[in-house]
């Protein structure tokens, strides 16, 4: 029996009788039919985890709204704080891969009481919002494309907040002109790419597999996996930042976020014990740390 630690992939897949089935199904499809078994695993690595009809919508505080916007073939939710004056400073907040904007409700509430104008936007494929399958590109136009739809509403975005692979989308977003006064990557991956060699192991593909499927993404987005690492999206970044990191993250390693703090000049890094990646996001001592970043005064220039 092998000792060594569990991976990433493994971690959010799970070790059940439908991991090892689909293992099987992709296996053999590998050997019968090379081509199918390449759209199958593409469209499992597109499919975010649990399937939303296995979740249980549960109801949000009253002075929470939301409004669904078209965007691609799926669409985007928005959920604006009713509570927020909106002349107030205005912080976006985004959910990982597989999250929901929910999981970002104690963030939003500790920035509320702050005085900041919290908005949190659902993915599409994630939560309220439409479509089957997304991306690590998606996410990160999804992105710009609210901050201008905002923007032409007269709303100028001070800080997004964005956990796991919501805050790789963000980097790069940000690494591209996205206008913004504070940056904050909770638990961010630093390695599309190896996520994919990951993915590849756990299901046993090939690496002619593996590569096929990179090859089918970066073609159809138009983007190479290693323009969102952190030595590609660090340097351009040039807003404050802050990089919150668990010690024992088993999603998202540690080094992950000590590799974007590196890449990003004047990036702050902080690392806790025993939160993991998702006690993360509702741990007291976090929500304060990100609260008193974002909601600090800026120097002037």
């Amino acid at each position: 029996m092998s000792s060594s630690p569990p991976t990433p992939a493994a971690s959010y897949y799970g070790q059940g009788p439908v991991l090892r089935l689909m293992r099987l199904g992709l296996a053999l499809t590998q050997q019968l039919w090379p081509a199918l078994a390449v759209r199958a695993a593409l469209r499992l690595f597109g499919t975010p985890l649990p399937p939303r009809w296995l979740r249980r919508s549960r109801p949000w505080p009253a002075h929470w709204t939301h409004e669904r916007w078209p965007f691609e073939r799926a669409s985007l939710t928005l959920y604006r704080d009713g509570h927020a004056d909106p002349r107030a400073p205005a912080v976006l907040l985004v959910h990982g891969w597989g999250g929901h904007a929910g999981q970002m409700l104690p963030l939003a509430e500790a920035l509320g009481q702050a005085g900041l104008q919290v908005l949190l936007l659902e993915m599409p494929a994630h939560g309220r919002s439409a479509g089957r399958t997304s991306n690590l590109p998606q996410f990160a136009r999804a992105l710009e494309y609210v901050a201008a739809r905002l923007q032409a509403q007269g709303l100028d975005l001070q800080a997004v907040v964005a956990h796991s692979l919501g805050a790789n989308a963000a980097a790069y977003a940000a690494s591209r002109g996205l206008a913004l006064q504070r940056l904050v990557l909770l638990a961010p991956p630093a390695s599309p790419y190896e996520y994919t060699r990951l993915f590849a192991r756990l299901f046993g593909l090939s690496e002619r597999t593996r590569g096929a499927m990179q090859q089918r993404i970066e073609a159809r987005e138009a983007i190479l996996m290693p323009q969102f690492e952190p030595p590609a999206v660090g340097p351009r970044i040039g807003m404050p930042t802050l990089v919150l990191h668990d010690r024992g993250d088993r999603i998202n390693a540690h080094a992950d976020g000590q590799a974007y703090a590196h890449a990003i000049t004047g990036a702050q890094l902080i690392s806790t014990e025993g939160l993991g990646h998702m006690k993360l996001l509702q741990d007291a001592t976090v929500l304060a740390e990100v609260t008193r970043f974002v909601a600090r005064p800026l120097r002037p220039d």
